[in-house]
């Protein structure tokens, strides 16, 4: 359950295997049906040395970064990322955050700066602005 928090506290890291499956399930699940987020030897033929992770599925491990941490009734209001260097399969993706705004009221909300990096570098930076769960009754 989600604890006191305050600006500039960071969150706990959380590391995700980028598996080959990870990567096309998160395309079919988000119906993004382009071949390079399937297919290898298109992808290859494109360019590209290996299948790669779509922006929905790296939005989707975001929100559920920050659901992770606050708990599951936290709810994301806003979600605004932008993405780096491709997640390839085989490599691992490390998302980090740090609470960067508090706003008091009933619910109270916080604002989330998110990176993630793999072994080639960053692959998503963003904000996450988030209702917290009630604590006891009395909000953040």
């Amino acid at each position: 359950m989600r604890q006191a928090c305050r600006v500039g506290d960071e969150l706990p890291p959380l590391e995700i295997p980028l598996t080959r499956t990870l990567i096309v399930a998160g395309a079919i699940a988000s119906r993004d049906y382009q071949d390079v987020h399937h297919d290898a030897e298109l992808a290859r033929e494109k360019g590209s040395p290996d299948i790669f992770m779509n922006i929905l599925t790296t939005n989707g491990l975001v929100g559920r970064y920050i659901t992770d941490h606050f708990g599951p009734t936290a709810v994301l209001r806003k979600v605004a990322i932008r993405l780096g260097v491709p997640n390839y399969p085989g490599d691992v993706m490390r998302l980090t955050g740090r609470i960067t705004e508090l706003a008091a009221g009933e619910p109270a909300e916080a604002t989330v700066r998110i990176t993630g990096d793999n072994g080639i570098g960053r692959h998503v930076t963003g904000t996450v602005t988030v209702t917290l769960p009630q604590k006891g009754g009395s909000g953040a």
